[in-house]
């Protein structure tokens, strides 16, 4: 791949956050989620690849924009893997509330693992925790391991959690232990991403959530020197045959970093659509423009850009 595919799959997640940040607040799920799939899908067309959407909507049945084995791009330039959130955290957005974002990661053909759409345990750490702490550990072992190779008191340490009655017994010993928590009410991609940026104060996620965002928020945890665990978790048989129709040989055993998004390059994008972890938020002006904050990050050269864009508003953002 191509270093200036950084900065044209970037125009892609801009597109979609401008698309959608005007359905803030507004509790119209379906609305917010069509402007930024629609958005995103229209200027994938201008992307220099051979895509094919692995992590996506839904199957095509389910979703008629951006379905599962979908080709996106322009069909010139390498053949690749995407996964794709257009509205990561619709919920949030609807209410008003941070860390609603659109995300892209995309790598060489073959390497992003096909996600079934279930759940899958994770635990996501920073680069200073790289190869220290394992998914199978009690959560007092891990609190533990933590606080020692971060020369940390535990009373000092901040674990990140999506609030869910599933997670309560957890919850509960890492206060029980004294551990200082974040807990998310969505958007468990930014919350698996924070480890890895030093300025969120966060030093390890954990907790189960989807699978797909799971790959998602695993290349931007490549590119960003971390590491991240993950299992999925088939509740019945459905699922179980659905993973290995996917490839997934023993749906039980630990997925490592490189086998949820592979060894080669691996491209991260994702704008904000509302203030987050590390992004800020779509906002606007009385001058006919809104400005975006993006993210954009290559795991091959390990290079991060923070890019702050303003963006003249054509008439259907402010129409719609």
């Amino acid at each position: 791949m191509e270093r200036e595919l950084a900065l044209e799959i970037v125009r892609v997640t801009e597109l979609a956050a401008l698309a959608s940040a005007t359905w803030m607040g507004r509790g119209d799920k379906i609305q917010a989620d069509r402007a930024a799939t629609s958005a995103m899908r229209a200027m994938f067309d201008t992307v220099s690849i051979q895509g094919t959407v692995v992590i996506g909507e839904g199957e095509m049945d389910e979703a008629p924009m951006l379905y599962i084995g979908e080709k996106v791009g322009s069909m010139q330039g390498p053949h690749v893997d995407v996964a794709v959130d257009p509205l990561e955290g619709t919920e949030l957005l609807i209410k008003g509330l941070n860390n609603a974002m659109s995300v892209i990661a995309i790598a060489n053909k073959g390497n992003l693992l096909h996600a079934p759409d279930m759940y899958m345990d994770k635990l996501s750490v920073g680069p200073s925790l790289v190869g220290k702490l394992h998914l199978n550990d009690p959560i007092e072992v891990t609190v533990r391991k933590a606080a020692k190779a971060l020369n940390k008191s535990i009373s000092t340490l901040t674990f990140m959690i999506l609030e869910r009655e599933r997670h309560h017994a957890s919850i509960q010993k890492l206060r029980d232990l004294g551990v200082r928590i974040k807990l998310l009410s969505d958007g468990d991609v930014a919350g698996a991403i924070a480890p890895s940026f030093a300025e969120s104060g966060i030093d390890v996620f954990v907790g189960s959530g989807g699978a797909p965002e799971g790959v998602l928020a695993a290349a931007a945890v490549r590119c960003l020197g971390g590491d991240m665990q993950g299992r999925l978790l088939p509740n019945n048989e459905s699922e179980w045959n659905r993973c290995k129709s996917m490839g997934i040989s023993d749906p039980d055993r630990i997925l490592s970093i490189t086998e949820l998004v592979g060894k080669d390059d691996v491209i991260f994008a994702a704008t904000g659509i509302t203030p987050g972890e590390f992004l800020e938020g779509v906002s606007y002006t009385s001058d006919q423009r809104a400005s975006t904050h993006s993210v954009v990050m290559r795991a091959k050269t390990r290079t991060i850009r923070h890019i702050h864009t303003s963006h003249f508003l054509p008439l259907k953002f402010k129409n719609m």
